[in-house]
């Protein structure tokens, strides 16, 4: 949830500095329906595939705990890094509608069904006879077609010998091409659906332009909360009580019908052209200067030395990381500026607004670095999953609250969260100081990495009761036995990551468009996207550390696939102590970092009296 509610913050900044057309024959509310849809099926269809995974990768393909969490955490971390690719496309070279377009269609490629089934299962006619009902390949439906042919998959274990068969690269292939494919579809689509809606409805000579914009921001997230619930209860519900056929059937047709819907409504939409991205101008003043290392610097206060754009309020840099201030250095003014007064050559000269923004990106990248340990934290799906699969999950006797689903309670403590400190706290606090009250952004982040920390500890201890109640019910060597304990008692640490989440990922958001430029504003999602996908790999990269020094001597690994006979709170435990060095390290930061741009102004005012 958290990827791409901040993904989609950028673009409703980003979409403020692009230049707005002339004629307003198209756009307008008639587009949002199909536009919302788009996203809205995209989210039910992509997050409804995550919870089970895990078990479907133990249960289908034989793999171990240690090796199918790994490869769930580098596939999330490419669904995170690619909508920052995304939006450098779309905002470089094709266009939002483009963007949204191909990657809609990435997860949903048709080819020929006979010829997939030649190329990875070998099989020639064996699978076309009424296995399956339609020609098609790529993304979700490569996904589902893993679970419609036989020949995908391993063969069932052989429960005489209990001995399984490892799966061939030729299994693995399409497994992993529509992990490929459905990331790569996510980063078309998430990076570029919120500001192509705005972009439909932003009529700036409009007096009630902000009101419209505000309604459709709020629609958008209410049907994105919406749809990430469908996912974790209803797509979950389907895939337990009817398989995997039915289960990645219903995404792969909820992805088709997103991508009908965006185009049915194509001739009545606003397409911006694409333009200039930040990034170029970044990778430009790191260039530059590195050209210009041999320069001098100009005398002081001498500004008409450094280039910078016409009306431009900074006409000199900073002396903060003063090697960068050589990428705007004038060497010949004939020849470096063009008639216009632009740079002649922008690889060869950088305006101080470029050097600027890079200097404040580098600075805000300390304080960003202390939310990993929060994603990663956040980004431990799959031993949840086996935790509740092996625990009393049901509310009433007939009915029980499918493994995958326990995510929700993150979202709804998130969302409620969010609404009682908007909507009660802040108002209560500023009606008795007869003033308007707010909780610091940094004071905010600190409370979120804090209250991680305790989630993960309440993990811990959870864990702990959950293998001892297993073992003294003679559970040990049976991790699918269901224990005489309520999984409800997992409900606690998903509730105190969401409360953790609402104050740190919004708070870092909010910290982003603060610090950094107007001009800068999609950075400040791209960068918690990052965020993301730095903590996947990294939570890859601590499982396998644990499970490669837990395991020496043949020992039973922490991570293993019996949870009975690992020790899963161990690794808990692990994550809370790395939580709270953090915690520190946050400090430390935030002490570096000193007053925030609010802060600053403040304090000036207060000097200025």
């Amino acid at each position: 949830m958290e990827d791409t509610k901040m993904e989609d913050s950028s673009n409703q900044r980003e979409m403020s500095h692009e230049e707005m057309p002339e004629t307003h024959s198209k756009g307008g509310l008639i587009t949002m329906p199909f536009i919302i849809a788009n996203e809205s099926f995209e989210k039910v269809a992509s997050y409804g595939l995550v919870p089970n995974m895990i078990l479907y990768l133990i249960k289908d393909y034989h793999m171990g705990v240690a090796k199918g969490t790994n490869i769930l955490f580098f596939w999330q971390a490419a669904t995170n890094f690619t909508p920052i690719l995304g939006a450098f496309v779309a905002d470089s070279y094709l266009g939002r509608f483009l963007t949204i377009g191909l990657g809609s269609i990435c997860s949903l490629l048709f080819t020929e069904e006979k010829s997939v089934c030649r190329a990875f299962f070998n099989t020639g006619p064996a699978c076309s006879p009424g296995a399956i009902l339609f020609e098609s390949w790529g993304g979700m439906i490569l996904l589902w077609l893993t679970a419609m042919v036989p020949q995908s998959k391993p063969p069932p274990c052989d429960l005489m010998t209990q001995t399984c068969s490892s799966p061939t690269s030729a299994q693995m292939t399409p497994l992993f091409f529509s992990f490929v494919l459905i990331s790569l579809g996510a980063g078309g689509v998430r990076p570029c659906s919120l500001a192509f809606g705005a972009d439909q409805l932003d009529r700036r000579d409009n007096p009630k332009n902000v009101r419209v914009l505000e309604s459709f921001f709020g629609w958008y997230y209410a049907s994105a909360a919406i749809s990430v619930l469908i996912a974790l209860t209803g797509i979950v519900y389907i895939q337990d009580h009817f398989g995997y056929r039915v289960g990645f059937g219903v995404p792969a047709i909820l992805m088709l019908l997103s991508a009908l819907v965006f185009f049915l409504a194509s001739p009545f939409y606003l397409k911006q052209q694409a333009s200039k991205s930040l990034l170029t101008g970044f990778v430009q003043v790191i260039i530059v200067a590195y050209k210009n290392r041999n320069l001098t610097f100009p005398l002081p206060n001498s500004t008409a030395s450094y280039h910078h754009k016409r009306d431009s309020n900074v006409v000199a840099p900073t002396d903060k990381l003063r090697f960068l201030n050589k990428a705007c250095i004038i060497k010949n003014p004939e020849q470096d500026i063009a008639l216009d007064g632009s740079a002649a050559n922008p690889w060869s000269l950088c305006t101080v607004e470029q050097v600027e923004e890079l200097k404040a990106l580098i600075k805000v990248l300390p304080l960003w670095s202390t939310g990993i340990i929060m994603s990663i934290n956040l980004s431990q799906n799959s031993f949840p999953v086996l935790q509740a699969s092996s625990m009393d999950r049901h509310l009433t006797k007939k009915f029980q609250i499918p493994a995958g689903s326990y995510g929700m309670f993150n979202i709804i403590s998130l969302a409620l969260w969010v609404i009682f400190y908007d909507r009660a706290i802040l108002p209560m606090a500023s009606k008795l100081k007869g003033k308007p009250v707010r909780i610091g952004v940094k004071l905010r982040m600190g409370i979120g990495l804090f209250l991680t920390c305790i989630a993960m500890v309440v993990s811990a201890i959870v864990e702990n009761a959950r293998r001892k109640e297993a073992i003294r019910s003679g559970f040990q060597n049976n991790p699918t036995a269901v224990v005489k304990m309520s999984a409800m008692w997992l409900v606690p640490q998903f509730c105190l990551n969401g409360f953790a989440e609402a104050f740190t990922a919004i708070g870092q958001t909010e910290f982003f468009y603060s610090e950094l430029p107007k001009s800068m504003s999609s950075i400040a999602a791209a960068l918690f996207g990052l965020g993301l996908a730095v903590a996947n790999v990294l939570a890859s990269v601590v499982v396998s550390i644990t499970d490669g020094i837990t395991s020496k001597g043949g020992k039973e690994s922490w991570v293993s696939s019996n949870i009975n006979k690992g020790r899963i709170d161990n690794y808990y435990w692990v994550l809370a102590i790395l939580s709270f060095i953090n915690l520190f390290y946050y400090f430390l930061c935030a002490w570096a970092y000193g007053p925030t741009g609010r802060q600053a102004t403040k304090v000036k005012s207060m000097a200025g009296r």
